[in-house]
């Protein structure tokens, strides 16, 4: 009882806004103009944002302290030498890969030439700047001897370039660790790539080389400095590819993660244009009919409008309060465009179901009290999920923001209906009543003043006064508009036919296995070439890496960061026992090799070990490159303890992907937490996959809770709580089904799936809702009756918002980019899904499940009787006849 009170109150409320606002159009539709031409005009502080790890990487996660943990200990300055893979911050650098098109071996002697003159040019590249050029030698990173440190592979083939030269043969390559004749040994699994090996590892051939130039950003002129020598670098690599046609080159460096991140937006731009022409042209004709009075196109423009004008105010107050775009906002205009279309489409399915004898007021009251709870609960909905997402509880930054982005163009888009649209709809309904033409304004003449004029005068002045319709025949003055005639006398009744339900309850078994087949088969994504645009930088060089460089992980750092008893054998035996398995690029187990050889026992004392390990880091010049990998600290006698120490592992591996570097890391951790030597793993990747998986599902997660709980608070003020129940069902339906067909066309589990994930829920009950709460309200009928009233009432808003929609997104499918390729994905699914809900699995499943419909018996009482009106005509010969009209 208590629900129905409410319920009724609430539609009180809504109809006495309505007619407020219809008593003051004018007010209501002006308002919401100048508030977002005002918030609109803050975009000339607009901003980008330009760090990436900022947007993607888990906000909280055991790897940023565990970087700056390695930062204290071993700050950038003194690790010059270990510059593998960018081993602790990525810094400024420019990259370069070389390979050919016909496979060539990439150390034959043309191949070697080529490369060190493609070296040459880079350190010839200047940055020009008022006074000065900047040259590579200018801003790069140091040695000790103040030269530039370059890559090792550098120097493996101006050695090898050497030996050729004095006719050598003696000299040879070895894969992956080589040596140089000053004595050092130097990792190249990173810098040679295809490689094939003879025996002992000797290298026979190598199809791709990668050099890496490491670039110093100390302060803000140096790296703007450094900025420009990376697009200058990039320049000169195509420049030099462009007089060496027959080797590939694949330039990439700091800023082109960025670059081909934001580049979405760009190349976005015309698409998303023709995507607004097709969404208006399709609006407009959903509006239309041939009844000239009664057709509403302005409508469907100024729905549009509406969801533009919303979507501009939300810009603004993200602009005011210091926010900053990234190519993720993309997604923004098709939730606005979800939520707003429908709303205003069922607006109009409401005020198409008033009468047309009443003043513009009552039923502008009419529609707001028929149409804005349901659209009020569904926007509370979208508010409620997208406002988890939004709260500190969401771990990635892109998805946070999003998530308020969101929320802010939801909750204006829902004033903004209120008033703007249901202005315009008040608008619209003094030319109706006024017999005007719903396009051009003017009074539309009677049949009877048309007669003498040409026929497509007459085919666009088509109307129907009232006057030339029956009082029984008022209520299907709409039914000239093609979508409630297709609905109401076709496929009403074929959805509902005996025949029809068992291949629609087969279909969606079908549905089901296919879901549940490719729900099994989810994989996370922290691939971030998934967010780029195609044919950039950032997709050629991760393409050519994975190609020719995953015979071996990225280098791990393995840093222990206690002072342990290094002269103990025990102690140097577990530390090589937990790097088991592993390449190990370091000082120690070296430095133990060198030890025997010179048949020094290692359980010597703590302090003649740790002075014959500094005595030797200083003098051994095979040794001379690791004085960065240990720190000493004196103490008051003079004894010399050794603080923290690293090593560098690289793990063999069939294949470089996200997901076996998540289990190398977390296999690492596992054991650092176990082992008896405390240490720490870092690699700058790790940062992005540290508890991706959870930080990734965290906003899905919590959205799907809160939608749970305000479905169930809400079944306490709906009318029936089994409105709740079906609607919970349905959107567990649609998700997995969208989860499992978004696996099978190829799409993972990533920051923009979830955030579509997210607005799956709220696009199903956006357009399920109405529906069922139709059906399950419904009484004295049969269950198939009530299935076919709630298709007729809410059936051609549902079918005009999907139109709409779905040409809106087709544009989107054709821009070169992963990320809006993944968006056209997730979001033509859940709308293909929820519409194969509504009008195929909801009206056939209702008709044979919960809750029943009892067909009441007739009485004849005086509110509910038979009128019988009897007209005598008599004819020539007399003879009466009774012609009986019967009117209920």
């Amino acid at each position: 009882m208590l629900r129905q009170v409410l319920h009724r109150g609430l539609r009180t409320c809504f109809s006495r806004l309505g007619h407020f606002i219809a008593s003051h159009p004018v007010f209501f539709a002006s308002a919401p103009v100048l508030i977002s031409i005002l918030l609109g005009a803050s975009f000339s502080r607009y901003q980008v944002e330009e760090s990436v790890e900022h947007l993607l990487a888990p906000q909280h996660s055991l790897a940023k302290i565990e970087r700056n943990l390695v930062n204290s200990l071993f700050p950038v300055n003194r690790s010059k030498h270990r510059l593998y893979s960018d081993l602790q911050t990525p810094g400024r650098y420019g990259r370069v890969i070389v390979t050919s098109f016909q496979k060539a071996n990439m150390l034959d002697q043309h191949h070697t030439d080529l490369i060190l003159k493609l070296h040459a040019a880079v350190t010839k590249i200047q940055v020009p700047r008022p006074g000065f050029n900047y040259t590579f030698a200018h801003i790069c990173i140091l040695n000790n001897d103040k030269t530039c440190i370059v890559d090792d592979i550098v120097h493996v083939l101006e050695e090898l370039k050497n030996a050729r030269a004095t006719n050598r043969t003696n000299f040879a390559i070895t894969y992956p660790i080589t040596h140089l004749k000053d004595g050092r040994a130097v990792y190249n699994g990173h810098q040679l790539g295809g490689v094939t090996v003879h025996s002992k590892d000797r290298v026979k051939s190598a199809e791709a080389i990668q050099l890496t130039y490491y670039l110093q950003s100390i302060n803000s002129l140096n790296d703007m400095v450094a900025e420009r020598w990376e697009s200058s670098f990039c320049d000169t690599v195509r420049l030099f590819q462009k007089s060496n046609s027959k080797v590939k080159m694949y330039p990439y460096t700091s800023s082109s993660l960025r670059e081909d991140f934001q580049k979405t937006s760009r190349v976005s731009e015309r698409y998303l244009v023709t995507s607004l022409i097709l969404v208006v042209a399709m609006a407009i004709l959903c509006c239309s009919m041939q009844d000239c009075v009664r057709s509403k196109p302005w409508l469907g423009l100024l729905g549009l409008v509406t969801i533009s004008l919303a979507t501009l105010t939300a810009a603004g107050i993200i602009n005011l309060t210091g926010g900053k775009y990234n190519s993720t906002f993309l997604g923004v205009p098709f939730v606005m465009l979800g939520h707003g279309l429908y709303g205003t489409f069922e607006m109009l399915s409401s005020w198409r179901k008033t009468r047309e004898d009443q003043h513009v007021k009552e039923r502008t009251a009419a529609v707001y009290a028929d149409s804005m709870l349901p659209f009020s609960l569904t926007t509370a909905m979208y508010l409620v999920t997208f406002g988890i997402g939004a709260s500190p509880f969401t771990n990635i930054e892109a998805a946070r923001i999003f998530c308020c982005n969101s929320c802010i163009a939801i909750f204006f888009n829902y004033l903004y209906v209120l008033s703007f649209y249901g202005s315009s709809l008040v608008f619209t309904g003094y030319i109706e009543n006024n017999y005007q033409h719903s396009i051009f304004c003017r009074k539309v003449p009677k049949p009877e003043a048309l007669q003498e004029k040409p026929a497509w005068y007459r085919f666009l002045l088509t109307a129907r006064f009232s006057e030339d319709t029956a009082e029984g025949e008022e209520a299907n003055t709409y039914e000239s508009h093609l979508l409630v005639c297709f609905l109401k006398r076709y496929y009403c009744d074929w959805i509902t036919n005996t025949y029809v339900k068992p291949f629609v309850v087969l279909f969606y078994l079908i549905y089901i296995s296919f879901a549940l087949m490719g729900y099994l088969q989810v994989s996370e994504g922290s691939d971030l070439s998934n967010i780029v645009a195609t044919a950039t930088q950032t997709i050629e060089y991760t393409t050519a890496q994975q190609k020719y460089f995953s015979n071996y992980s990225p280098v791990i750092g393995f840093y222990i960061y206690e002072s342990i008893e290094y002269w103990n054998t025990s102690v140097q035996e577990d530390v090589l026992e937990y790097t088991k398995g592993f390449v190990r690029i370091s000082w120690f187990e070296s430095y133990l090799n060198y030890l025997r050889k010179l048949n020094v026992s290692t359980g010597l004392p703590k302090k003649n070990f740790t002075d014959m390990l500094r005595n030797s880091f200083l003098k051994a010049p095979q040794f001379s490159h690791f004085q960065e990998d240990i720190i000493f600290s004196k103490k008051y006698n003079d004894e010399v303890d050794v603080v923290a120490s690293r090593m560098f592992l690289v793990a063999k591996t069939m294949e470089t992907n996200r997901e076996e570097l998540y289990d190398l890391l977390e296999t690492l951790r596992r054991l650092s937490v176990t082992s008896k030597v405390k240490f720490i793993v870092f690699n700058p990747s790790f940062v992005y996959m540290d508890r991706y998986a959870s930080s990734l599902g965290a906003p899905l997660h919590n959205s799907c809770i809160s939608a749970l709980f305000l479905l169930f608070f809400s079944a306490f003020l709906v009318a029936d709580s089994l409105i709740n129940v079906w609607i919970t069902l349905t959107v567990v339906s649609v998700e997995f089904g969208v989860i499992g067909f978004m696996t099978l066309w190829k799409v993972e589990l990533d920051c923009i799936s979830v955030l579509c994930l997210i607005y799956g829920i709220n696009y199903t009950i956006d357009n399920c809702a109405p529906m069922l709460s139709t059906f399950v309200l419904g009484k004295d009928f049969t269950r198939t009756k009530w299935v076919k009233n709630a298709l007729e009432v809410h059936g051609v808003a549902i079918l005009q918002s999907y139109l709409c929609y779905i040409v809106g997104l087709i544009p989107l499918a054709a821009v070169p980019s992963n990320l809006t390729c993944t968006l056209f994905r997730c979001l033509f699914l859940i709308a293909f899904v929820t519409f194969f809900h509504c009008f195929a699995i909801l009206p056939v499943i209702l008709t044979f499940l919960p809750p029943s419909k009892k067909k009441r018996k007739e009485k004849k009482n005086p509110e509910n009787r038979e009128e019988i009106e009897c007209v005598e005509m008599v004819d020539i010969d007399s003879t009466r006849v009774v012609d009986q009209i019967t009117t209920v």
